[in-house]
């Protein structure tokens, strides 16, 4: 071969890397169980299908960097199954619950029971749309919005406890209609919310981690479902309370740098 031949091209691989993407579709059966599960009325099953599917969505991700087996397939798929796992099931499982009751409560008004279930599968659509737009400039500390595997979580633990333990009073379904538009809406919103990717599973931690991990294993036990949905209510809150703090931060630098110019 000479200097004028023309030089191989190299042919891209085809094909998918099966061991992340065999998680995503984990999950996203799971995410399509928990639908089913709810149209049977099996909400207990519906709740636990949506925390499963989280489970498989920190893992594809995580296992993908692990074994470098990162595609943009797979993001444009988790993508796509986190809509259905975390954005439509969560909604029509509360929907089926609750909200679709509500027009025997308050008639036509009632109807505001579906709009609030859509409103969340859209922020939901809304949030996963801006976090693949951000995520090459944005802060990996942080998320911008409440997460979506995080507001499924809530959405679902209310199901979970309440449906066990017999809470399907007017009161509890103008309850839920509350908590799901607020968490949609915290799911577009501006507010910071810390993402624990700083987190090194491989180093050494002091003694009182590990005693505080087995309190909180022992504390879940005692009823899964409520310490869940109080676990999301502590970090649904976390998001305004660090952005106030942080904003407050940086208004009192502002002011000592002035301060110390003039």
């Amino acid at each position: 071969m000479t200097d004028n031949d023309p030089q191989p091209v190299k042919r891209k691989r085809r094909g998918i890397y099966l061991l992340p993407n065999a998680l995503t579709t984990a999950g996203l059966f799971f995410g399509f169980l928990a639908i089913v599960s709810a149209i049977d009325q099996q909400f207990g099953m519906a709740a636990i299908a949506i925390f499963i599917a989280m489970i498989m969505d920190g893992l594809d991700g995580r296992v993908a960097r692990l074994t470098n087996t990162q595609s943009d397939f797979g993001v444009q798929y988790d993508s796509l199954s986190d809509m259905v796992c975390f954005g439509v099931a969560p909604a029509l499982v509360m929907h089926q619950w609750a909200l679709g009751n509500l027009t025997e409560v308050a008639g036509v008004i009632g109807k505001l029971g579906w709009v609030g279930a859509f409103m969340f599968a859209a922020c939901a659509a809304l949030r996963l749309a801006r976090f693949n737009t951000q995520a090459g400039v944005a802060d990996k500390r942080y998320f911008q919005g409440l997460p979506s595997p995080a507001a499924a979580a809530g959405l679902a633990s209310l199901v979970w406890f309440g449906h066990n333990l017999g809470l399907e009073s007017d009161a509890m379904r103008l309850f839920a209609l509350v908590v799901t538009v607020l968490t949609g809406l915290l799911m577009v919103s501006n507010f910071r919310y810390y993402s624990f990717k700083e987190v090194d599973f491989r180093y050494r931690v002091p003694f009182v981690f590990m005693v505080l991990l087995v309190l909180g294993l022992a504390f879940l036990a005692l009823y899964p479902p409520m310490v869940l949905f109080l676990a999301f209510l502590a970090y649904a809150i976390s998001g305004p309370l660090l952005t106030i703090l942080q904003r407050r931060r940086h208004r009192l630098g502002a002011a000592t740098r002035r301060g110390g110019g003039g």
